[in-house]
Formats: C-alpha cells, structure tokens, sequence
C-alpha cells in the first residue's frame, strides 16, 4: 500500500503521516499482526538551522508511542526501501522534497554555486528507478512531501527545475499510490483512495 502526503511548510502532513502509522499499527493489531515501523529520514544537516530541525523531529519519534527503526537516507532512499520493505512493514518517508533537493544539488560538485543542468539524466535514471521499486514493494509505504506547485513560479533556473522535478514526481508517484492525501492546516483533504 503506498500513501502519498502533500502539505505545504508547517501543514502538519508529517503529523498527519505518523498519526496514520498509529492507525495501521492499530489496524494490524486488531488482526493480531505486529508491525515494524521503519521511518526514513532524507535531510542533511548543511547548516545549523536545518540541524535545529532535524533535532526536532528526533525529538518527536523519541516522545511518541511508536518504536521507530530510524534509517537516515539522504541519497539512497531506492536502497533503503528495498532492504526494509516486507509484508508487515510500515515505511514512513519523510520527505521527499529533501530527496529530491540532495540529488539536483548532487550533479554539481560544488553544491549550491552552480548546477550543471547537463547532467539531468541522473536524477531521471535515480526517479525511474525509484518509481520502479515503490510499485513491487510489499507492506505499507507512507511518503511525505511538500507541495511547492502552488506558489509563484520562482527565479532561478534551479528554483523552477526544482518546482517542476517535484511536481512530476508527485504525478507520477499518485497514479501508482493507493492513497492521496492533501494537508492544509492541520486538515486532510483526501485526493485519492
């Protein structure tokens, strides 16, 4: 089962993601089935703002009653989800706009000076083989991103290929996923499913 989360910053659509998981941990104990909750982190700590932030969130799975395996996989979430996806396995992703954003800035070097938009064929090559995976896994599969498309179109060349890599992920991604889920406010809007 694949459940795409999409939520604007500070929507609640990481809160909403693992209030799911305590539903399917619920669901599965009903039928007397134990679970492992594997949550996939994708961030990077490039600065102390962002390290702010993944403390946080660390924080949060420390305090919540779910007994998280916490996997850190900035680059090789296709990997990670390989290796720890199985029948009674409940995968939360979090997020995939980090993902996205450690492999565009990956195909230069030098990270954030410049892009050489040469080389876009790896992250093509990186998100087929990713969308490949995601539809043979087993058990349950939570993905949690940021909906960028809404906003104005941004300056930069980087900026909008950003926008529009997100943007087809998340397409591509909903017509394989189970589940659709938009988070505004704190307040789910099911798209699909």
């Amino acid at each position: 089962m694949i459940h795409l989360v999409l939520g604007g910053a500070r929507s609640g659509k990481s809160r909403f993601a693992e209030a799911q998981v305590q539903q399917y941990l619920a669901d599965a104990a009903g039928i007397n089935i134990s679970a492992d909750c594997i949550y996939v982190a994708t961030a990077q700590a490039l600065d102390s703002e962002m390290a702010q932030r993944i403390r946080h969130h660390q924080t949060q799975r420390e305090t919540d009653d779910i007994n998280w395996h916490t996997i850190e996989s900035p680059l090789e979430l296709t990997t990670a989800l390989k290796e720890h996806a199985g029948e009674n396995s409940i995968i939360l992703v979090d997020c995939l706009t980090l993902w996205l954003t450690n492999h565009l800035l990956q195909e230069e070097p030098a990270l954030q000076k410049q892009v050489n938009f040469e080389k876009q064929d790896c992250w093509q090559q990186v998100k087929t083989d990713f969308l490949q995976t995601l539809s043979e896994l087993s058990g349950t599969v939570i993905l949690v991103s940021n909906e960028v498309g809404c906003g104005i179109v941004p300056m930069g060349e980087i900026n909008r290929r950003f926008v529009d890599e997100a943007g087809w992920l998340h397409q591509n991604i909903a017509a394989i996923a189970d589940r659709v889920t938009l988070v505004t406010a704190g307040l789910p809007l099911n798209l699909k499913g």
